[in-house]
């Protein structure tokens, strides 16, 4: 058997993720991503070894939170990256704890992966020294110039398009990124290296489903093809306050001309406030009490914009999204109507979605209960959350 490593990189900062985990610790299938292409590997026979690169001051979570509870004995070694992925391609091939025959190079965030692409890599490696798997586009290809013109049209049939795994006699990549370190050349992959260097390399056939997820429709991609739906959230919150002289009166951060304003530690917004319980509420995060103590000085008189901006900071750091929100205020008194439409584009801007996807209804109670006889206002929310 040939004696073989991995170097798994998964040191990207998910830029075009947007809010949230990055995409190598968000979960696929109940499981962190990083953590079902470990498994792939882990599964591989050939494979004694696998160095995992993630982001710098990331090492000690993938440890406690990733390798120990997967019990993923291969991983010898946990490093830190560099600023772009070749640097942390070095890094891991720094720390392989002696020099294998072949060395596969995997993106983690390709966790589709086949084992039979991993097992075809290695085979062809040691015959042809370098190894991609590719498959081929089947759109047709452009090039264009820096105005967005077409300068070229590309036969589709000589053009394929390079996944990872990427297989390579170890030595052989050692030499080509020496190389380019001292030339200061950086690739787009590890193959492109060994090519510069006069060296074919051999192309190995893999599939569609084999994806690099990057942005949050990368991920839907992904779910549809292990069959997992997307998994949706509703949450629901109510507030009230008392209305009381000598307070303004502030709705959804809309300070509403009255003669009375609602009685609180912060700004007392309870439109804010139904809307922020229904979101932690959805995300399994507690309620407002908790994140935000009534008792503590630094809330007093605070803008619950402020804080709802807070909470859905909380919201994406679980793995959220907002898709839509729903509330409606109760009130006898302000009439209401004329404020709604900036009530609505504040709440829409602050969780960072379209004013289209925000509802804000008022209503009275007919004089009936404490609102109807003035003594304050309530206001009620229900949100739905997407896990990204």
């Amino acid at each position: 058997m040939v004696d073989s490593a991995a170097v798994v990189v998964a040191a990207g900062q998910s830029v075009r993720m947007g809010g949230g985990p990055k995409k190598q610790f968000r979960l696929l299938g109940g499981l962190p991503v990083i953590s079902r292409t470990l498994t792939v590997f882990e599964g591989i026979g050939r494979i004694q070894e696998v160095v995992l690169v993630v982001p710098p001051g990331e090492e000690d979570y993938c440890r406690q939170e990733i390798i120990e509870p997967g019990g993923y004995r291969k991983v010898g070694a946990v490093v830190p990256g560099g600023r772009h992925r070749q640097d942390s391609v070095w890094a891991g091939l720094q720390h392989l704890s002696s020099p294998p025959e072949v060395v596969v190079v995997h993106d983690g965030v390709r966790p589709l992966v086949r084992p039979g692409y991993i097992d075809a890599a290695i085979e062809t490696a040691v015959v042809w020294g370098a190894a991609v798997v590719a498959v081929p586009a089947k759109d047709t290809v452009k090039t264009v110039d820096p105005a967005g013109l077409i300068t070229q049209t590309l036969p589709r049939e000589g053009v394929y398009l390079a996944q990872t795994p990427q297989a390579f006699r170890f030595e052989l990549l050692l030499e080509a990124h020496r190389r380019a370190r001292q030339e200061g050349f950086y690739g787009t992959d590890d193959a492109v290296l060994v090519e510069r260097m006069g060296v074919p390399v051999k192309l190995v056939q893999g599939g569609d489903e084999n994806i690099k997820i990057t942005t949050p429709e990368d991920f839907a991609v992904a779910r549809a093809i292990i069959g997992e739906g997307v998994p949706l959230r509703v949450g629901v919150g109510y507030d009230v306050h008392r209305l009381v002289p000598g307070r303004p009166l502030v709705l959804g951060g809309v300070e509403i001309p009255f003669e009375e304003g609602l009685e609180g530690h912060s700004d007392a917004d309870v439109l804010c406030h139904a809307v922020m319980d229904a979101l932690l509420g959805a995300a399994g995060a507690g309620d407002i009490g908790r994140h935000f103590p009534p008792a503590e000085e630094a809330y007093r008189g605070i803008s619950s914009l402020v804080l709802l901006s807070r909470v859905r900071q909380e919201v994406a750091l679980r793995g959220f999204a907002v898709v839509n929100v729903d509330a409606v205020i109760v009130a006898q008194r302000p009439r209401l109507a004329a404020f709604l439409d900036k009530m609505t584009l504040n709440v829409s801007r602050v969780i960072e979605i379209p004013q289209s996807l925000v509802n804000v209804k008022a209503t009275t109670t007919e004089g009936l209960g404490f609102a109807g006889r003035e003594e304050g206002i309530a206001a009620y929310a229900v949100v739905l959350l997407r896990l990204v």
